[in-house]
């Protein structure tokens, strides 16, 4: 099992080799390739759309091709990657949207196969209340599923969609992939098309604490097709992607996520892929000095974690 952690906020485009060395004298293996800070959410809900995807395949494997031999030198896996999200804004342009699907889907999948890396995390569509039931909203999360899906197969990648949560009046509610049962029959019914694992489940831990998911629940009912984490931190009412045990509930020190849940859940379906943390914003919060101590404190939870998956019944 592998320890890892967003690129984000530690590799800088200009020196790679110092930020994945970082990671590793911190104790990662592999590392969750943040792709999505190379065209960031609020820009696209804004429609501002840099040029970065607009280079060739071959340019951008010249732009990552430094990133992609800093990693190997220091050992770490490129085990998983996020593709920038969302991938269709309602109320948008036309324009704005197809750029999303056919140039900036299309040329993350290019990466991810230049990296080496089995999975890719997307977002679903967010449209349930513009189009008024989630299974209109999955239906066009399927559209978008089907014309990856090809591209997955040839290029051994699985996309994985992750449980979300949305925001109705003020309050935060389950967004798309909150239904464990589901999402086992949709990823089935994709796998069986493709004759190939294109689909998975990307299981993010702060989503599913705003929203109340059970984690032990979710996680034996989604077994084998859980192929990658997002493990972060929050006090139930905001998204703050923070180090886990950083909030508690109660004086008695009760910790706002399950991670408890989340451990039995993990350890009955024998999962032993990367216990991966998504915690960028964490490292924004400490300052300068501290951030190789943080990263530390990071990997010590992800070995914390190990040493009770390893622990007898």
């Amino acid at each position: 099992m592998n320890i890892g952690v967003q690129t984000k906020n530690i590799i800088d485009d200009k020196d790679p080799a110092a930020g994945f060395a970082l990671m590793t004298e911190a104790g990662f293996t592999c590392a969750d390739f943040s792709l999505n800070a190379y065209l960031v959410n609020n820009s696209i809900y804004k429609g501002e759309l840099n040029s970065f995807f607009d280079k060739t395949a071959v340019q951008l494997e010249d732009f990552f091709a430094p990133h992609k031999k800093a990693a190997k030198d220091a050992g770490i896996v490129i085990h998983q990657m996020h593709m920038p999200y969302p991938v269709y804004v309602p109320g948008q342009s036309q324009e704005v949207n197809a750029y999303l699907w056919d140039v900036v889907a299309a040329k993350s999948m290019q990466i991810c196969a230049f990296f080496h890396c089995r999975y890719i995390v997307i977002h679903g569509l967010k449209l349930a209340y513009y189009l008024g039931s989630e299974e209109r909203e999955w239906e066009q999360t399927a559209r978008f599923l089907e014309y990856l899906a090809p591209m997955a197969k040839d290029m051994g990648i699985t996309l994985c969609v992750e449980n979300l949560y949305n925001s109705v009046g003020g309050h935060l509610v389950e967004g798309p992939c909150c239904n464990a049962k589901k999402a086992v029959e949709r990823i089935d019914s994709f796998n069986e098309k493709y004759g190939a694992e294109v689909l998975g489940f990307c299981f993010d831990t702060g989503h599913a604490n705003l929203v109340g998911l059970d984690f032990e629940d979710f996680l034996t009912t989604l077994g084998g097709r859980l192929k990658v984490l997002h493990i972060h931190d929050n006090d139930g009412r905001a998204d703050q992607h923070q180090i886990p045990f950083t909030f508690s509930r109660s004086r008695e020190n009760k910790t706002s996520t399950d991670w408890a849940g989340f451990l039995r859940g993990l350890k009955k379906i024998n999962f032993d892929s990367a216990l991966s943390f998504e915690t960028a914003p964490a490292l924004s919060t400490f300052p300068e000095a501290l951030k190789e101590d943080a990263l530390r404190l990071i990997s010590r939870v992800g070995a914390y974690f190990m040493e009770e998956l390893k622990r007898q019944p």
